[in-house]
């Protein structure tokens, strides 16, 4: 990681949003997910606009479908079991279509962004339409 740490930045700002966003989540009622991408030039991670999304429709309307993203999703879910869990994961977009090189500067970004916003899993999805089944993959009860 420690040459990732050099590589990439996140400014104090963003730091803060991550957390916050960390522990404000919580105990959220309903899903939140907030969107950061990685400025190509500065290679700065930073969130990609100051939404907050609650459904996965919204979500998925807002990402593009050529460049990655790490989304960042607080999902309340009810397990099997019957008790109310709330996972905090980093969803990995990157879509089939993009290139070599965005592709590539994501993937050197990916364990330090899960370790900067200290999230619990990392889920890898390549098309938005995977965001529908994300209550299956985090392991919820229908």
């Amino acid at each position: 990681m420690a040459s990732e740490a050099r590589l990439y930045t996140f400014s104090p700002e963003t730091q803060d949003k991550l957390r916050k966003f960390r522990l404000g989540t919580s105990r959220a009622k309903d899903p939140q997910a907030v969107v950061y991408q990685i400025d190509k030039h500065s290679l700065e991670i930073a969130q990609a606009d100051d939404d907050s999304y609650t459904t996965m429709q919204a979500l998925a309307d807002e990402l593009p479908d050529h460049s990655p993203r790490f989304i960042l999703l607080s999902y309340p879910l009810t397990l099997p079991s019957g008790r109310l869990s709330v996972p905090y994961v980093l969803i990995y977009y990157l879509p089939v279509t993009c290139s070599t090189e965005v592709r590539m500067l994501y993937a050197g970004a990916k364990e330090l962004m899960r370790n900067t916003a200290e999230v619990g899993r990392v889920i890898e999805i390549a098309e938005v339409e995977e965001l529908e089944t994300i209550e299956e993959k985090l392991g919820g009860a229908s």
